[in-house]
């Protein structure tokens, strides 16, 4: 199968490592047209990706037409806040009969689309069924090296995300697929804004317990939302929930959990974004999950003192207080 995977950074480059492991023809975007010819000749991403040697059969380059040309698959790893314009620059090239799968984790923050919602809004209508979503725990860097992976793959049309489970299932990348898009889309995007609380606690040292209590309240917060938008609640206790939520609240290689040490350790966000050096996607998330909770009506006290501590400035220390001190409840009380 020919893939185009529209993105050069971390996730793309694995993800496109992983489509060529399995025997597909690869080509991968690179905005930057310099750099992509640089990791053309070195056969690596130098930048996010040192030292992990592309497989035979994947391309990186800097003209976008030259990607998409035939690509059956095409596969969108781009930050979720420029998804919308990058869709509308892939949109004229792609094949009438190709296949869209995005993979970047995010919600845009004045319309509070979800990355699918982003490319049915843009893409051709004769696409938009077979459109679907990738998402679950999944560094980047462990993909590049072909460690034991599961993910999963969502979308409407069965034998459309039959197939691109398929196009990545292979060596030790275990793919599951399923219907809930919604679901699948908000537990890969919400679960950063609760890496990064989750991060505070550890960097503001506040213990294992802290840190095991906000992972299993965050979980419950991501549902309310997620069910209210339509998902399906046990899409919350497979991989793109619990699962990606546990890997980036407690993950050395997350960097929205990184974000979080620094600010439990009174750093100032901008310098930790500006020491990051990467995409923090929980960073802008969070206003966009504080506005979809408010706009659907479902209580998310995590989100809203994370809201408030990244862009009202509330000390870390009084938000924690925030949430001690909130009243008393059932645990399954929804």
């Amino acid at each position: 199968m020919k893939c185009a995977v529209i993105g050069a950074g971390s996730w793309g480059t694995a993800l496109a490592m992983q489509l060529a492991r399995c025997g597909h023809e690869v080509r991968q975007w690179d905005r930057d047209p310099a750099r992509a010819a640089r990791s053309q000749a070195a056969r690596e991403n130098s930048r996010y990706l040192p030292g992990l040697p592309f497989p035979d059969g994947m391309v990186v380059t800097g003209e976008l037409a030259a990607a998409l040309d035939g690509a059956a698959l095409v596969v969108s790893v781009v930050p979720s806040q420029v998804t919308r314009a990058v869709a509308a620059e892939v949109a004229p090239l792609l094949s009438p009969g190709a296949v869209v799968c995005c993979a970047s984790k995010g919600v845009e923050t004045g319309t509070l689309c979800t990355m699918h919602e982003v490319l049915e809004q843009v893409l051709p209508p004769a696409l938009h069924r077979r459109s679907c979503v990738l998402s679950g725990p999944s560094f980047a860097a462990e993909v590049a090296r072909d460690l034991p992976t599961a993910v999963v793959v969502a979308g409407r049309d069965e034998a459309a995300t039959t197939a691109v489970a398929d196009a990545f299932h292979g060596s030790h990348f275990r793919v599951y697929h399923s219907d809930d898009v919604v679901g699948v889309e908000l537990g890969g995007a919400l679960k950063n804004v609760m890496a990064i609380a989750c991060g505070i606690i550890d960097g503001a040292g506040l213990g294992m317990n802290a840190r095991a209590a906000l992972i299993t309240r965050g979980l419950a917060e991501i549902t309310r939302l997620a069910v209210a938008r339509g998902a399906h609640p046990l899409t919350m206790a497979g991989l793109a929930g619990c699962g990606d939520l546990v890997l980036t609240a407690t993950g050395s290689l997350s960097r929205n959990r990184r974000v979080g040490l620094g600010l439990g350790r009174g750093e100032e966000l901008p310098a930790i974004l500006e020491e990051l050096g990467q995409v923090a996607e929980g960073v802008v998330t969070t206003r966009s999950a504080y506005n979809l909770g408010r706009s659907a009506g479902v209580e998310m006290p995590i989100t809203e003192q994370m809201y408030r501590v990244l862009y009202e400035a509330l000390p870390v220390q009084e938000a924690l207080y925030n949430l001690l001190e909130r009243r008393r409840r059932a645990e399954r009380d929804l």
